[in-house]
């Protein structure tokens, strides 16, 4: 019998050596990488994620199937928490969660969180993405003024959500009178909510996710935007402001430009921190190539949305340099999301 059990186990510990000595072609060769979503389906997270899937395994050694996983919760928290925690750190899942998570530690803000942003290990950002606020023809909310002296409500899809985050800095910095409606699990739900007349807008809708998936409303004028959210202009929208353009003071806009760096890797895909850095080295190189890849580009074109990509050493800079701001402007910032 303990000679039986000491085989076995020699046996688990020599394939597991087998594993980790594989060629990468060995090693992906016949099998299903796993793309979670931190997401419901129908989002731009979701249609960012479903797209780079139907390509990135080409890019791959060994050609596996890239297969993409809803995983939605808490704003995305449940599918990073899994990544960080629960995922095999062997190069075989990697995943999309809400940009906003990496800086949730440094801004005080980690309820239901159990990861280390500066130790995922990232993969790279399809684009930057700028966001705005945008509301139905039926709420009565057309401009800046609006927002400022009429009470509104948004939607959002957890306390870590830009969606949630943005409406706190408008309350909080600029004395907004918004309410959040929360536990939206995905866009498309919020954007049907807003439909239904249940609340009036939404702020932190990103614009790709709006041109790809709602410019009907747009178009049809079922719903305006009234603010450009960021430090940086980075749409054409006559007459609609920028937030950080409201704003004269060094210190606020030193803490809107940290608040705002999330929109500077928007589409963030990372895998479990750990990973062997060969099998990091070939999630990143295709990420990179996807990036290039004439049918994914022209695919992206398709639906409208932003192919502006960062590497993923890029990104994991990017990350460190946020933990590196200043205490003043950090707790600014901090008391900023605060609800």
């Amino acid at each position: 019998m303990r000679a039986s059990f000491i085989s076995a186990v020699l046996a688990i510990a020599v394939a597991a050596s087998s594993a980790e000595a594989a060629t990468p072609a060995d090693f992906y060769k016949g099998r299903t990488v796993q793309l979670i979503v931190g997401f419901s389906a129908g989002g731009g997270y979701d249609l960012y994620a479903r797209v780079l899937a139907r390509h990135m395994g080409q890019h791959i050694p060994g050609n596996p199937a890239v297969v993409p996983q809803n995983m939605p919760g808490a704003g995305s928290v449940k599918a990073a928490n899994y990544l960080y925690s629960v995922a095999p750190k062997d190069g075989a899942v990697f995943g999309i969660f809400d940009r906003g998570l990496p800086m949730e530690r440094l801004l005080g803000r980690t309820e239901g969180q159990q990861f280390d942003a500066t130790k995922f290990t990232w993969i790279g950002s399809v684009t930057d993405e700028p966001a705005v606020c945008g509301f139905s023809a039926k709420s009565g909310i057309r401009s800046w003024q609006d927002m400022k002296t009429k009470p509104f409500k948004v939607g959002g899809a957890g306390a870590t959500a830009d969606d949630e985050i943005y409406p706190a800095v408008l309350k909080n910095m600029f004395h907004v009178p918004v309410r959040v409606v929360s536990g939206f699990p995905g866009r498309a739900e919020t954007v049907l909510s807003i439909q239904r007349g249940e609340i009036d807008g939404l702020c932190g809708w990103s614009w790709s996710s709006l041109m790809s998936r709602d410019k009907q409303l747009l178009d049809s004028k079922q719903i305006t935007i009234a603010l450009e959210l960021g430090v940086d202009k980075a749409l054409d929208l006559p007459g609609v402001p920028l937030l950080g353009d409201l704003t004269d003071d060094a210190k606020q806009k030193a803490a809107l430009k940290l608040i705002f760096s999330r929109l500077t890797v928007a589409r963030p895909f990372a895998a479990p921190p750990g990973l062997p850095a060969d099998r990091t080295k070939v999630l990143r190189d295709a990420f990179d190539a996807t990036m290039k890849d004439p049918a994914f580009v022209a695919e992206m074109r398709k639906l409208a949305l932003d192919v502006r990509p960062q590497t993923g050493t890029k990104v994991e800079q990017l990350v460190r340099e946020v933990y590196a701001y200043p205490p003043d402007v950090v707790k600014l910032a901090a008391d900023s999301i605060r609800k």
